[in-house]
């Protein structure tokens, strides 16, 4: 009975890994976009990230109004964080890699950016 006991949660914790490696660490999809970089900040309460937005070229009508494309990100390497804030305003290309979930060390967006 033990035996069995045994291998339901060695199953179950295998399982378990599995859900939270494809939900959290496993690459969705990688990208490139261009715009221009809004802002780029640090923050948070227990883990300090950082969030940026850049606003991208074109505008798309949606209900009656003009909205332009807005891409919320977030960056894990400080040196890329501080080269993205000595060039605020700019235009850039931003490499991403889309997650299926965000994790709070890495930031609160699903799109983190790596160069």
């Amino acid at each position: 009975m033990r035996r069995y006991l045994w291998m339901i949660l060695f199953l179950l914790a295998l399982v378990a890994g599995g859900v939270v490696y494809f939900r959290y660490y496993w690459v969705f999809g990688t990208g490139v976009k261009a715009g221009e970089l809004n802002y780029l900040v640090q923050k948070g309460v227990l883990f300090k990230t950082y969030e940026g937005k850049m606003v991208q070229t074109g505008i798309r009508s949606q209900g009656g109004s003009l909205q332009s494309f807005e891409f919320l990100f977030s960056v894990e390497d400080p040196v890329i964080a501080r080269q993205l804030m000595e060039h605020s305003g700019n235009q850039f290309n931003l490499r991403y890699k889309e997650y299926v979930g965000a994790l709070p060390w890495r930031g609160m967006s699903v799109y983190v950016v790596d160069s």
